[in-house]
């Protein structure tokens, strides 16, 4: 709960949270925006998500988010164990899978009937599923997200994604007095060698001159630096363990995808565990990794498409930098274009 995490929520989370019953404070503090800014060449232009999709998306953070899971959870009686060492999933290939671990000097054994994998990508849930079984897909991207967040009001209502000859920035939020921004670097840089000032001059030269002149700066609160990556395992299921989330795929952050990506494995996985102790069917269990990933690649396709609008590739050429200018002015003019940015930001259909 120490980490200021992601904060864009599409529709189909917000209603999880709702069946859940644990949306009340996401409602209350949550902010609905109804859609972006985008900026390139001295043009600014405005992709209207509730013009057309009829929904925005919210932005609650995703720290606040894990606050109401865990009231509710310990609110049922559920028991949470934090800070547990040497986890090992055994015996998911059969009919009797288990869970041990050691938290201090005692070691603890869970028996199940299944497991969810929501250990995120270094845990232990995919490498349990073997070698041969899994086949992997990922693309590395050279360069990463320095990211700020200071005590200061928002510069903009809304997102604003500025494409510049500098590189890609971003300016977002948490809160009407906590505000988020990123600046594209290279992967090598330390954090720490960005100045507070160093800072804000950089991103004050990629967004639009209306915005740079109004930006309240003051100091971070936090500086970190973020590579970016499209990483997908399949299956998502082997025997009785199910894979969900960063344990089994990773965007990059453009797209605001990976916490709603992982909402969305939770829902076919929640509906197939329920009808299989509602009414014994194996229906949902057994297509489980197929449905997850159905949209699982059409999100990883979102951001990969939008990450490379934005961003400026070390290796680009002439040609793919006039490649980038069509798509956008495509996209600033075309209507469908727009229609089709907005449905996959608020989220496909579950």
């Amino acid at each position: 709960l120490g980490r200021i995490r992601a904060g864009v929520l599409e529709q189909g989370l917000v209603g999880l949270m709702d069946e859940a019953g644990c949306a009340e404070r996401l409602h209350a503090e949550g902010l609905a925006h109804d859609g972006v800014q985008i900026s390139y060449g001295g043009e600014v232009f405005r992709v209207d998500f509730r013009a057309h999709t009829g929904t925005p998306v919210i932005v609650y953070g995703q720290t606040e988010m894990t606050r109401d899971l865990y009231a509710a959870r310990e609110a049922a009686g559920g028991d949470l164990r934090f800070g547990v060492e040497d986890v090992v999933i055994e015996g998911a290939d059969g009919d009797a899978p288990a869970v041990t671990y050691r938290q201090g000097r005692e070691t603890h054994r869970i028996e199940c009937d299944f497991v969810a994998g929501c250990d995120g990508f270094h845990g232990v849930s995919r490498q349990t599923i073997p070698r041969d079984v899994r086949r992997e897909y990922e693309k590395v991207y050279p360069f990463g997200w320095l990211g700020v967040l200071s005590e200061t009001p928002p510069v903009s209502d809304e997102l604003i994604y500025a494409n510049s000859p500098r590189g890609f920035a971003l300016c977002s939020m948490r809160n009407a007095n906590l505000s988020r921004y990123y600046i594209q670097c290279p992967l090598d840089h330390d954090p720490d060698d960005w100045s507070d000032d160093a800072f804000w001059d950089e991103l004050k030269r990629r967004i639009p001159a209306p915005e740079a002149e109004r930006l309240v700066t003051g100091p971070s609160i936090e500086k970190s630096i973020a590579p970016l990556r499209s990483f997908v395992t399949e299956p998502m299921r082997w025997g009785r363990l199910f894979l969900c989330g960063d344990a089994a795929h990773i965007v990059p952050p453009t797209g605001a995808k990976g916490l709603n990506t992982a909402a969305s494995d939770v829902h076919y996985l929640y509906h197939a565990l329920k009808d299989f102790y509602d009414t014994g069917s194996h229906e949902g269990l057994e297509t489980y990794s197929e449905n997850a990933l159905r949209r699982i690649w059409k999100a990883e396709r979102f951001s990969w498409w939008f990450s490379s609008l934005m961003h400026l590739f070390p290796e680009r050429t002439g040609f793919d930098a006039k490649m980038q200018l069509a798509e956008l002015d495509f996209l600033r003019s075309n209507r469908a274009a727009q229609q089709a940015m907005a449905e996959n930001y608020v989220g496909l259909p579950y």
